[in-house]
């Protein structure tokens, strides 16, 4: 069983990884779309910095303002954040980089999800291959198949019925329709994201598409 510890460290690295792709943006690519319906990557990046920089008090005072949605209360600390010049977005996601997050329910498991997928709804959307390392997405999918994983990244039911094998390490999870492609694509699609279905085999990617095709479009 991996530590928090662990967790925490490898979390710091993606948020590493990502400081350095921002670093090399330009304009056009700063204001590009991800895979975060609504959000460009400057969004994306300023999202990243919630959970260092917005206390949960803060965010539950905000959400009350939305009546409790929590969607449109990340979406307002998201656009607020991103007000900040980019320099010094990336510079805050450097210095905050090692910030041991842990928020109530989810736990560390939480922001270390982000990290994964966030950079990819960064890189995919503009053609670029970086991407965390394939152990960590081993975790997360061990993680985000489990029962313990919240509802708020992975829904019930989304997974069900499904055999997911990667085709480029040594993990499968669950059992039913064969889901078949590089573990990336399987953690991408896991969380909602329907364009990773595109490096995806089997009878399964037609179960999950139908599924993904009602999910929330602002899933985050």
């Amino acid at each position: 069983m991996i530590t928090d510890v662990e967790i925490y460290a490898r979390a710091t690295s993606n948020r590493l990884v990502i400081a350095d792709l921002l670093e090399t943006l330009d304009d056009t690519q700063w204001r590009t779309e991800t895979l975060c319906a609504g959000w460009n990557v400057g969004h994306l990046a300023a999202h990243l910095l919630q959970p260092m920089l917005v206390g949960v008090g803060r965010f539950v005072l905000t959400a009350l303002r939305y009546r409790g949605d929590i969607d449109r209360a990340v979406d307002h600390f998201a656009r607020d954040l991103a007000r900040k010049p980019r320099h010094e977005l990336i510079a805050l996601l450097r210095e905050h980089a090692p910030d041991q997050v842990s928020p109530p329910r989810i736990g560390p498991l939480g922001p270390f999800t982000d990290t994964c997928v966030h950079l990819r709804d960064i890189a995919r959307p503009l053609g670029l291959p970086i991407d965390v390392p394939i152990e960590h997405w081993r975790i997360l999918l061990d993680y985000l198949t489990s029962d313990r994983v919240v509802r708020t990244l992975v829904p019930p039911g989304r997974l069900d019925g499904l055999e997911m094998v990667a085709t480029d390490t040594d993990w499968r999870g669950g059992s039913g329709a064969p889901l078949t492609g590089p573990i990336e694509a399987i953690g991408m699609v896991a969380c909602g994201r329907a364009a990773a279905l595109a490096d995806l085999r089997g009878p399964g990617c037609a179960v999950l598409a139908g599924r993904l095709s009602g999910a929330a479009p602002h899933e985050r």
